[in-house]
């Protein structure tokens, strides 16, 4: 579903990020549900909508499927927008105070992948990185930090929980400098 995306204003493809955020909910004990759904965590939100939720939940069963659907932060249908950034991930953040523990892992799996890897392409490409993002430098890092603090909050892995902290307090030094 992902093979022509490539990771933002990169040319790795997008599946090794998939890879990526299987392998951390392996490291972190997860169960062969809980990786699979994180193989699969961007499939409804950016491919498909409700209908790729539902092959997801024949294919995979319907705990595969609530987990990946935990994970999304909105479902549009082909053809329709998303919802608002800030409105978006200001609901995600409030639903992970509620989400189950799988929810949370895989989240947690997902968002370190993605903060290490705006880590390692700030290092390379230095603060032009923060132009591939839809939003400003600020208020990614404002998600990002909302995103640490609720895994610390409650963690379903505490290194997961721990370095995404670490790897965000780092992004935040870098872009004071």
């Amino acid at each position: 579903m992902h093979k022509d995306q490539h990771r933002k204003g990169t040319d790795i493809p997008y599946v090794s990020h998939l890879y990526s955020v299987a392998s951390l909910i392996m490291e972190a004990g997860g169960s062969e549900n809980e990786v699979i759904a994180g193989l699969l965590h961007d499939t409804v939100e950016d491919q498909g909508g409700a209908q790729r939720l539902r092959e997801i939940d024949a294919l995979f069963g319907s705990e595969v499927a609530a987990i990946v659907e935990g994970c999304t932060d909105d479902m549009p249908e082909p053809g329709e927008e998303k919802r608002p950034w800030i409105e978006r991930k200001t609901a995600y953040i409030e639903h992970l105070k509620t989400a189950p523990y799988s929810v949370r892992l895989v989240s947690n799996a997902d968002k370190l992948h993605n903060a290490r890897s705006i880590l390692s392409d700030l290092y390379e490409a230095g603060e032009s990185v923060w132009g591939r993002f839809s939003q400003p430098r600020d208020r990614t890092l404002w998600y990002y930090r909302a995103l640490a603090d609720e895994f610390a909050r409650a963690p379903a892995s505490e290194r997961l929980s721990r370095e995404l902290s670490e790897v965000i307090n780092k992004l935040e030094t870098l872009s004071m400098t």
